[in-house]
Order: C-alpha cells, then sequence, then structure tokens
C-alpha cells in the first residue's frame, strides 16, 4: 500500500478530505519522528512500540573483493508489533 493509498483509506474511513488526511499522516510521521530523535519510546497500545536503538561500529568484509570495510556506529529503528495488530493478521 502506498502512501496515497493510506490517505485515501484514512480520508474515507473518517469522513475527511484527502488533504486532512494528508496533513494528520504527516503529522502522525513527524510527531515519531520527533520522538525516535529523541531516544524514546513511541508505543501505540494494540498497535506496536516504535524504538531507536544504538548499533556499534564493526568491520565487515566486502563478499566480491573481500576487502574489509569499517561500518560506523549508528542509530536504528526498531518495530515490535503489538498484540491487536498480530492478531489481525494472523
Amino acid at each position: 500500500m502506498s502512501k496515497a493509498e493510506l490517505v485515501e483509506m484514512m480520508a474515507e474511513k473518517a469522513g475527511l478530505t484527502k488533504a486532512d488526511a494528508a496533513r494528520a499522516l504527516d503529522a502522525f510521521m513527524e510527531g515519531v519522528t520527533t520522538g525516535l530523535k529523541k531516544e524514546e519510546k513511541v508505543t501505540l497500545v494494540g498497535f506496536g512500540t516504535f524504538s531507536s536503538k544504538k548499533r556499534e561500529a564493526r568491520t565487515a568484509r566486502n563478499p566480491q573483493t573481500g576487502e574489509t570495510v569499517k561500518i560506523p556506529a549508528r542509530n536504528v529503528v526498531s518495530f515490535k508489533v503489538g498484540s491487536k495488530l498480530k492478531e489481525a493478521v494472523n
């Protein structure tokens, strides 16, 4: 499902215009991003939890050349599925 399809579905389900639904979705994504930047968890009960984790620097090997490459430390986003979403999908 693309962002445009999601906006269209949100507009239909909530009785909003597509522009209002798009603004609501953008605000949601901005809120999740802001929370993760502050290294907080963003929990939507029943849906899931977004969290940011620190990944340490490491060395890896390029499989084509065999050359070792240094991968710098960075933050990665993690998502843990909530119980209601898990049940709905299964």
